[in-house]
């Protein structure tokens, strides 16, 4: 399928796989739709969201609990979280700055936990769930036709999708594009929208490519790194060096994004159907939520604590350790995935920014047309993204 699977399975060792979970992108810019501020102002205290909006706002989430991808929406569970372990849901009063805010917020896991159905459908098919993240933003473009939503806001600035390799194998691999001048193959999961934007755009060449990967390392490692493979720059490196016994070693890989694949990966979404119902609560939630963004990465050892404890209780099969978690957040300030002024343009987070918006839909839509899943007639940006409900005066700078 051409939405982002995130299954990620280890061998530690080998021989006895285990899983782990990945996901997204976003980035910064000036927005889909109109860009007016809300009510909000920057760094809050107490909100009062009851009124406005749903007694319990459900989010449906793309994968199991993850501190990369959801951490700023766990941040926002208060103390004691109610965790429903069979149906993989964690439901708390929803707090900002420390502060009750007088409705509960439902975090729904999904992945495995939905039979891997994508967020959209899984929004079109359950009338209860309010607001959902979308694993990679090409959900929201090939989906616009027939179960149409809109991102309201990027929880990544940029997907933390790499193609990875090993530097003592290949030492003169710098970038994704050296490996697709060597034979080298490349494994990947079969329908990967990005993998047909590598290809097509001649970066790597199809028959070097196999879409047979199922998200362990075993055939990595077995191979003794004479393969390359995609995985997940906030998580991968530390588990290749730090959790798989097989291998101990640092490995060495690209962003998709330098590649040239301009993708946002989680994103918050709405139905286009309940939009101006929920305009009233996400004029007041979304900034929440952008705070939340920059408080995480400020201070994210509470939340990582909460994400671990609650991924343990699922038992969904993914592993998710402190260790991995903290790894990942130095990861996403260093290499741009969750900052703000990724590209220098402006100082808010989470918001979109029109030209690169469009240029998705302009790499996407042939595609999906090529598979036969064609898109919105005159798919435009403010089709798919709005800003108008982002606080711009929040940002990591401020």
């Amino acid at each position: 399928m051409p939405v982002k699977n995130h299954l990620r399975s280890l061998a530690v060792p080998l021989v006895a796989g285990v899983m782990l979970t990945a996901a997204a992108c976003g980035d910064d810019g000036d927005g889909g739709a109109d860009d007016r501020p809300s009510a909000l102002p920057a760094k809050s205290g107490a909100v009062a969201l009851d009124g406005v909006c749903p007694e319990t706002v459900t989010v449906q989430t793309s994968w199991l609990p993850n501190a990369t991808s959801f951490g700023p929406l766990y941040a926002l569970l208060g103390d004691s979280p109610e965790v429903d372990a069979n149906r993989k849901r964690a439901t708390a009063p929803l707090v900002a700055d420390g502060k009750d805010t007088g409705i509960s917020l439902e975090l729904r896991a999904g992945g495995p936990a939905i039979g891997f159905s994508t967020t959209s459908a899984q929004m079109y098919t359950d009338e209860d769930i309010d607001l959902g993240v979308v694993g990679g933003f090409d959900e929201i473009v090939q989906l616009s036709a027939t179960q149409p939503t809109t991102a309201v806001l990027a929880l990544l600035e940029k997907d933390p999708t790499m193609i990875y390799w090993d530097p003592e194998t290949y030492p003169e691999f710098e970038t994704i594009e050296d490996v697709g001048k060597s034979d080298t193959t490349v494994l990947y999961f079969g329908g990967d929208t990005y993998m047909e934007y590598l290809t097509g755009t001649g970066i790597l060449d199809r028959d070097q490519v196999d879409g047979s990967f199922d998200g362990s390392p075993a055939r990595f490692v077995a191979s003794g790194g004479k393969l390359a493979s995609s995985g997940y720059a906030a998580e991968d490196p530390y588990m290749y060096e730090h959790e798989i016994d097989d291998w101990r070693k640092p490995i060495k890989g690209q962003l998709v994004y330098e590649a040239g694949y301009p993708i946002y990966g989680p994103s918050l979404v709405v139905r286009n159907e309940r939009k101006d119902e929920l305009a009233p609560c996400l004029e007041k939630l979304v900034p929440v939520i952008q705070q939340s963004q920059v408080d995480y990465l400020r201070d994210p050892d509470a939340t990582i604590a909460t994400i671990v404890d609650i991924a343990e209780q699922y038992k969904g099969g993914d592993v998710l350790t402190e260790g991995i978690a903290t790894y990942g957040i130095g990861e996403m300030k260093k290499l741009g995935i969750a900052a703000d002024d990724a590209e220098g343009k402006d100082a808010t987070v989470g918001n979109f920014e029109t030209p690169r918006v469009q240029e998705i839909i302009d790499i996407d839509k042939p595609i999906f047309d090529k598979q036969k899943k064609p898109v919105k007639d005159g798919l435009e940006p403010a089709d798919v993204v709005t800003n108008e409900f982002l606080d711009p005066e929040i940002g990591h700078g401020g």
